[in-house]
């Protein structure tokens, strides 16, 4: 799943890969299940999802941790996150607010167009909920995968750049 739109995960599995991307370290089973008051079994279900997508590596008894691509992966939606949340706090709602209603919506608004309002914004480095990193899609116009088109392509080689 090296290709994604940002669309994979549905809300609560967006969540659970922020927390385990800000706690940083290996989680047990019934430390997520804690944090997001639920059953044990429903996180292990979760857990065995998010590691065939490839997002996590699961040792059973031992806890979950995010893969290499899954920490790349979090990048981009704590990047979604904290964009979002700047839009809506320059349209009046307060830091609180604008992070609450981000998080109601977020799951579903594209990579590709969280990359546009990016580029259109100046890439800004701070958002209301902390650092806003910058991957090489951001910086460059791609497709809702990812994917450098060839146009773009082409004006890279003409520059001396790979695409």
């Amino acid at each position: 799943m090296e290709r994604y739109d940002g669309l994979e995960l549905s809300p609560r599995r967006v969540e659970y890969v922020k927390y385990m991307a800000e706690m940083g370290k290996t989680l047990k089973v019934s430390d997520i299940a804690a944090r997001f008051s639920i059953d044990p079994s429903t996180v292990t279900k979760a857990l065995h999802e998010l590691e065939g997508m490839g997002l996590i590596i699961h040792e059973p008894y031992r806890g979950a941790r995010l893969s290499p691509f899954g920490a790349r992966y979090s990048e981009f939606l704590l990047r979604r996150h904290r964009i979002l949340g700047l839009v809506l706090s320059h349209y009046g709602l307060s830091e609180d607010e604008a992070c609450r209603e981000a998080s109601r919506f977020e799951s579903y608004v594209s990579r590709y167009a969280i990359n546009t309002m990016c580029r259109a914004m100046g890439h800004p480095t701070t958002g209301i909920c902390g650092e806003i990193t910058h991957d090489e899609h951001c910086r460059r116009p791609v497709d809702k995968y990812g994917t450098v088109p060839k146009v773009h392509q082409e004006q890279g080689r003409k520059q001396g750049r790979r695409a």
